[in-house]
């Protein structure tokens, strides 16, 4: 079995890099057959060809930014809609929620629409709980620009600071009951006056995650679809499962979830 997914893992690799390399070069040969004519808001692959015309980088530089966006992209986001999945199965009184939710903003339609995603205000609440708990990408790092005094202790410039987001997000400072499960806390109303540094799933400032705002769309719109069609139960308890602290927070043993039919999936 760990040969068979070693092997599974291998080919996929492989066929996701080989259709980078197809987007690259389709779109070299674009950008090559209008002259390098680049006007308005660039893509950041357009950026990055400019680049390599100009010789400040080489194609192998290219193929490794895309990586690091193909990647990064997509464990984030799986990871993050696995927490989600498995603090919903353990509170059947959210799920209905949502459920309750979906069903009168989307009434008998199948796609989720942006104006469905507009819509789907608490939803968005318990995506945004379920990233406070357990943030995809558990540290992050900066380097303070000038000497400062925190918790009393001197910070001298230069200095590289880790910041422990599973921390800050469970500050009893901050936030009330850290550990329970409370998408209402992000309610409108609830959020008056919170600082804005204490939920930075996605980092903060010049630095932050530039896909932040498409990886919560992505997240609302696969919740979305399965929580229309499906019940999900959780078979370990939130308190039984053990975070492992790596670049991206994963849990140390497999979650498990029971799935069971809602509602029918009407096929297009």
């Amino acid at each position: 079995m760990e040969k068979l997914t070693r092997n599974v893992c291998t080919f996929c690799t492989a066929l996701l890099r080989r259709t980078e390399l197809q987007v690259i070069v389709e779109r070299k040969e674009a950008l090559k057959e209008s002259g390098y004519k680049m006007e308005g808001r660039l893509a950041f692959l357009d950026l990055l060809l400019d680049m390599v015309q100009s010789g400040q980088m080489d194609e192998t530089d290219v193929q490794a930014e895309v990586d690091t966006f193909m990647f990064e992209g997509h464990d984030t986001t799986s990871t993050g809609l696995m927490w989600a999945i498995h603090l919903i199965g353990n509170h059947p009184e959210i799920q209905r929620k949502i459920q309750a939710e979906l069903d009168e903003v989307m009434g008998d339609e199948e796609d989720v629409t942006t104006e469905h995603l507009a819509r789907l205000k608490y939803l968005e609440c318990v995506l945004k709980e379920a990233l406070r708990l357990f943030p995809s990408v558990p540290i992050i790092m900066r380097e303070l620009s000038e000497d400062q005094v925190i918790g009393g202790v001197s910070v001298p410039e230069g200095v590289t600071l880790l910041l422990n987001l599973l921390l800050v997000h469970r500050d009893p400072a901050q936030w009330k009951d850290p550990e329970l499960f409370d998408p209402d806390r992000f309610l409108p109303e609830n959020s008056v006056g919170r600082k804005p540094f204490a939920f930075v799933p996605f980092s903060a400032g010049s630095r932050n995650c530039i896909g932040q705002r498409f990886a919560l769309i992505e997240e609302k719109v696969i919740m979305a679809h399965i929580l229309r069609h499906f019940n999900v139960t959780a078979m370990e308890r939130v308190h039984e499962v053990r975070p492992k602290m790596e670049i991206i927070v994963r849990p140390v043993s497999p979650v498990h979830i029971k799935i069971t039919r809602r509602r029918p999936i009407v096929s297009p």
